[in-house]
């Protein structure tokens, strides 16, 4: 009874953490920076992410996850440690539980090192469930219900389209194109078109900037600032949202494909409730601009984000947390 009870939203981009009896705690950046002499965790979080692409020689700044599941066992383990100890106290007489999402497409070794991690970081328990259960849960989908709702989850390093019924997953697509690599496309665009280097904090202001999904009717411009490729002098050049849409077609378009893909192998039934009820969208990226709007184009199924989509994982996984008997079917415990 006295021990905490913990939902972590284990993101490639962020991190948030619920805390039963109080909701959010804590939205930090999913990286961490470690020193290389003795192998000690330097920062985690924001203070992390100030340091990407600007360490000295002797600390590496780092994301441990990559396209959603861990990459870096160690510091991975590092940063729940920190994530559990700042919410809970660094001297804590009970182990707390905890339940961490991780991608529908996730193979049996990932999720067995996402419960190793965890129980490894200081938790007594460790539940595992799947992440768009939990994003639809956050949404306020009514997913115990006998008919389909259709969740799309693009999150950092992965976007999951599932189609839910009676509290289950009933199809379900996954992709490891996500935010990370909208970023990547749009650095590489301007590396190409305009010769200039410009970093993954860079990259990632402009799409939040001037970045959308299609065509503005007024387009939008910005002042870049980056490294010539040829002369290898700092400059500046403007780049327009025109580019930028043009730049970020081919990924976008990989996570529509996803999303068809599910579409073209949901039971008939459960097609024409999606129809009526149309697809809901959760995770950071889907707030990039007129997303919903392509997404709608592409599939003829009308399109909404729910709201806070950035945060609708971990409530989803608060929730489950706190009804463990409703969600036992989808739940991996250890």
């Amino acid at each position: 009874m006295f021990a905490k009870r913990l939902g972590i939203d284990l993101g490639t981009a962020n991190s948030v953490v619920w805390l039963a009896g109080k909701g959010i705690v804590l939205n930090e950046p999913t990286v961490v920076a470690v020193s290389i002499e003795d192998n000690r965790v330097v920062a985690v979080g924001n203070e992390a992410r100030e340091m990407l692409g600007r360490t000295p020689g002797n600390i590496v700044a780092s994301r441990p996850l990559r396209d959603g599941v861990i990459a870096d066992y160690a510091v991975t383990e590092a940063m729940l440690r920190f994530f559990i100890q700042r919410v809970v106290g660094r001297a804590f007489l009970f182990k707390p539980e905890v339940m961490i999402c991780v991608p529908a497409g996730c193979t049996q070794v990932e999720r067995r090192a996402v419960l190793d991690a965890t129980l490894s970081a200081g938790a007594r328990h460790a539940y595992l469930i799947d992440e768009p259960l939990v994003a639809a849960i956050g949404a306020q989908v009514p997913i115990a219900q006998a008919s389909g709702n259709m969740i799309v989850d693009i999150g950092g390093g992965a976007a999951e389209a599932a189609v839910i019924s009676l509290g289950g997953v009933v199809v379900h697509k996954s992709v490891r194109i996500a935010g990370n690599k909208i970023d990547e496309a749009i650095a590489s665009f301007i590396r190409r078109s305009h010769n200039l280097i410009v970093g993954d904090q860079t990259a990632e202001m402009i799409k939040i900037k001037i970045g959308s999904a299609t065509r503005l009717a007024e387009e939008e411009k910005l002042a870049v600032k980056g490294r010539d490729s040829i002369a290898g002098l700092p400059r500046t050049v403007t780049i327009t949202s025109t580019e930028v849409t043009e730049a970020i077609h081919r990924p976008l378009m990989a996570i529509i494909g996803a999303v068809k893909g599910v579409l073209e192998q949901v039971p008939p039934e459960l097609a024409s409730d999606i129809i009526d009820k149309g697809i809901v969208m959760a995770g950071g990226t889907s707030l990039l601009r007129n997303l919903d709007l392509l997404m709608t184009e592409e599939t003829g199924v009308p399109c909404h984000v729910c709201e806070e989509p950035m945060l609708a994982v971990a409530k989803g996984t608060g929730i489950a947390l706190e009804n463990l008997d409703l969600y036992k079917r989808s739940i991996t415990r250890r």
